[in-house]
């Protein structure tokens, strides 16, 4: 009987099937074969997975979703660490090809200018100025008139426009040949000269100095003629630098009088640069007053600055340049009423540079927004441990979030503390925060750390 159920039992093209009555044959060989209890327990049942697996699995899931959020995080501040980086290169390009032109590297000028145009920033039409002028300064004719082309293609309405119309019309007459050292020595002469007048009669030397400015010479001439009025440091002197300051030059000029203002210093040149500030619609003078005010210690202006300023970028030049200072009870000022976040992480910053781990442990201990006092955990293992060394162990053993201990923990790594890390690794009784420790420690290579992990192999 069973033998003839069995024969039902067919093979398809998937493998083997039962039939209905075979299969019920099979079951009932299979309950008389195994006890009762046996029989009765699901085919499918695995062993039970234990309450402490269990808590591991959600510990280890809770920590890849924070993980994942923290490198979110981290991707949004690389984005604009890299746009400001950006700025700071075509701030670096500019200056690295007006210094080779003060020094007769026309071709290297070239190049850098150059390369700050097909950057595309805001100082793209001083770059083809620029550029057209080392190009002529070469001889390259035809390559001078064709970056000046460019230049009247993309930037008609631009502060450079006057100074590319001369550089047009002189490219055009010149005969192509390289430049004339003659005529170069002869405006050094002039400038000589004129350092001469100044010494002697400092109101006639401005008043020739404030004819140049104003003439037809080139921006590099014009340069010349500045700085031998802000060497004088006459009131003359800071009047012609205060009107250019104000804006009745190209921008680059501008951003020089600015500078020099920055220099001088006091209540007249304060005034000037306030006045220029407000006034002022182009970025780049703006940011070059806050570093004037930093220059001269003005943190009263720089607060001001930092408190009304809507365009997001400049307020936070205005606060890393209070950083700098050393401002640090203008930096609490604003700490107090800000509400934007990205603005209180780079006021944590500017804590940073200026050297005010007081005002860090503060915000890693009592600050709500769980990011801000990670940034503050951060900036504390930047500045080392000769500050308020024993910072870090007392927010950790304070600290209930277990995500901020992980960065206490990398603070201390950070610092290069490993004696910090092997007491945590010692003390600590969740598994995971003393793996981190150890982790960490194993990357040291110093020889405490070596002597623990030692001790832990043994």
């Amino acid at each position: 009987m069973i033998g003839g159920k069995l024969s039902r039992i067919k093979t398809g093209r998937f493998g083997v099937f039962v039939t209905a009555s075979a299969a019920t044959v099979l079951f009932g060989v299979a309950a008389l074969t195994f006890p009762a209890q046996v029989s009765a327990r699901p085919a499918n049942a695995l062993p039970q997975q234990s309450s402490a697996d269990r808590e591991q699995e959600r510990l280890d899931r809770e920590q890849e979703t924070r993980d994942r959020a923290q490198e979110a995080r981290d991707r949004a501040e690389e984005k604009r660490d890299r746009e400001q980086e950006r700025v700071e290169r075509m701030e670096e390009l500019y200056d690295e090809g007006r210094e080779a032109l003060d020094e007769d590297h026309y071709e290297q000028a070239a190049h850098k200018f150059e390369q700050l145009v097909q950057m595309n920033g805001p100082q793209s039409d001083a770059a083809l100025y620029w550029k057209a002028y080392a190009e002529n300064k070469q001889g390259k004719k035809d390559a001078a008139l064709a970056s000046i082309a460019e230049f009247k293609r993309r930037f008609a309405q631009s502060r450079w426009k006057k100074d590319v119309d001369v550089l047009d019309l002189e490219t055009r007459q010149s005969s192509g040949q390289r430049p004339n050292v003659e005529a170069a020595s002869d405006e050094e002469l002039k400038i000589l000269a004129l350092r001469g007048v100044m010494n002697a009669d400092p109101a006639r030397g401005a008043q020739i100095l404030g004819q140049r400015l104003e003439g037809s010479g080139s921006p590099k001439e014009k340069s010349q003629a500045l700085f031998v009025l802000a060497q004088s440091g006459t009131p003359e002197a800071m009047e012609i630098i205060g009107r250019v300051a104000r804006g009745q030059s190209n921008p680059e000029l501008q951003r020089k009088a600015v500078q020099y203002l920055g220099m001088f210093g006091g209540e007249r040149a304060r005034k000037t640069l306030q006045d220029v500030y407000t006034s002022s619609g182009d970025e780049g003078v703006k940011r070059a007053v806050l570093r004037s005010y930093m220059m001269s210690g003005d943190r009263t202006s720089l607060l001001a600055a930092a408190k009304a300023e809507k365009n997001d970028s400049l307020k936070r030049e205005a606060i890393r340049q209070l950083g700098l200072t050393g401002g640090e009870s203008e930096l609490q000022q604003l700490y107090q009423v800000e509400a934007s976040p990205d603005v209180k992480r780079e006021l944590l910053q500017a804590f940073f540079l200026a050297g005010d781990s007081a005002k860090l442990v503060d915000v890693a201990q009592s600050e709500k927004d769980i990011e801000l006092r990670r940034t503050a955990i951060r900036n504390l293992g930047l500045m080392g441990t000769g500050r308020d060394g024993d910072a870090l162990q007392r927010i950790y053993a304070k600290e209930s979030d277990r995500t901020l201990k992980e960065e206490v923990l990398n603070a201390y790594f950070l610092q290069g503390n490993a004696k910090g890390l092997i007491a945590i690794a010692r003390a600590e009784k969740d598994p995971g925060l003393k793996k981190r420790a150890v982790e960490k420690l194993s990357l040291m290579g110093s020889k405490e750390a070596t002597d623990y992990l030692m001790e832990l192999l043994k």
